[in-house]
């Protein structure tokens, strides 16, 4: 129960951050950058998001330094993530998964997922023995 309440809070804190930096991003920065350097430029920020995030949950809710235990964390954040992804943000913006898909810019989607491996191993990477 203890890698379930973490996973939910560690998916809640970064998918909140990147909630409002999305809203930032479409809203200013692609109109003036392109929606290509927008992403890229809003990676960074999740980055840092994340590193920060990972321990913060880990520490709070007193999670074991198991690889077993924190990959736990990681993995439920990103069932929860990509849930979120595609159902709700999906229906908000009113596409399929095909178009989303098909939508994504090739270097820009490419970090996107090396993002969302990053995401779900980091409560690893952080753990302190």
């Amino acid at each position: 129960m203890q890698i379930l309440k973490a996973g939910a809070l560690y998916f809640a804190l970064v998918f909140g951050a990147g909630f409002v930096l999305g809203t930032i991003r479409t809203l200013w920065i692609v109109p003036r950058f392109g929606a290509r350097t927008a992403e890229l430029m809003e990676m960074p920020i999740m980055f840092v998001i994340i590193v920060l995030a990972a321990p913060w949950v880990a520490r709070h809710l007193h999670v074991p330094c198991t690889v077993a235990t924190r990959l736990g964390v990681g993995l439920i954040a990103l069932a929860f993530l990509l849930t979120m992804e595609f159902t709700v943000v999906l229906w908000l913006r009113g596409l399929t998964i095909s178009e989303y898909i098909q939508q994504r810019d090739p270097v820009s989607g490419i970090v996107y997922i090396i993002m969302l491996g990053v995401f779900a191993v980091m409560p690893i990477l952080v753990a302190r023995r």
